[in-house]
């Protein structure tokens, strides 16, 4: 999953270029797998954005993972012992956000059109569903969200590299870390001219769990009674295993 044929992906982006000329498309891209497979031995995965432009332009790229609640704690001390004191909920934060561009981003579109299109990790549009929150508080808990989702390599904390091959190919890699979250991923690649975004191309990407982890995941969460059950016989299987390995040595 870590590597891609530069012969082959040459070949589709000359086939896009042909493409784009028959449809008079200003951008053509897409993604050299559209299923992230999540399997026992999963350690991360590469995905490689490619396409073709129909002039000079800026390309970004932006993937961003399934979004979910997500509650944010604060803690404090409590008779010298750090707890939870108080508390935030994200509605809608991504599980996952990366992005590649062409140009440093500040270089490529100016403020107001980062906050519009939702470009770049400060930009992300994180507010609590509860309109009675202490708005003085959404930047704290906001920053700490995103502190989180970096260190586990979640939240980009640099932008990729968008690469041009000529005026018009380009291609960019993201990398998927082993903590992904499974679910279908937004991938977007936007074509920027004269500070202005010109047209933005989406297209989705499936990680997902398969083979026995996906068996497992399903059991677990389907019908934990049998799950917990089925683990004590297996602890229980491999205790008495061991004992009776340890006896006769």
């Amino acid at each position: 999953m870590r590597s891609s044929s530069p012969i082959f992906l040459s070949v589709i982006a000359i086939l896009l270029v042909q493409g784009m000329a028959a449809r008079a498309q200003p951008l053509v891209a897409d993604l050299s797998q559209h299923l992230v497979a999540i399997t026992a031995g999963f350690t991360g995965a590469d995905i490689v954005m490619f396409g073709a432009t129909d002039g000079p332009g800026d390309v970004v790229v932006v993937v961003t993972g399934p979004p979910k609640p997500t509650i944010v704690r604060r803690k404090g001390r409590l008779a010298g012992i750090w707890v939870n004191r108080e508390a935030m909920l994200f509605a809608d934060a991504p599980t996952f956000y990366g992005i590649a561009t062409s140009k440093p981003i500040d270089e490529v579109l100016a403020a107001n059109q980062l906050d519009r299109h939702q470009i770049g990790v400060d930009h992300i549009r994180l507010l609590p569903p509860n309109p009675e929150a202490r708005r003085d508080d959404i930047p704290e808990f906001r920053q700490a969200l995103v502190r989180a989702r970096q260190r586990d390599g979640l939240f980009a904390t640099e932008p990729g590299k968008v690469t041009f091959l000529g005026e018009r190919l380009f291609r960019a890699r993201m990398a998927l870390p082993a903590k992904v979250a499974t679910g279908t991923y937004r991938v977007q690649v936007f074509l920027v001219r004269e500070g202005q975004v010109v047209t933005v191309q989406t297209t989705p990407l499936l990680v997902s769990k398969i083979g026995f982890s996906a068996d497992v995941f399903d059991l677990a969460h389907q019908d934990s009674a049998l799950y917990g059950l089925a683990a004590i016989l297996i602890a229980t299987a491999a205790g008495w295993t061991a004992a009776v390995a340890f006896r006769r040595i």
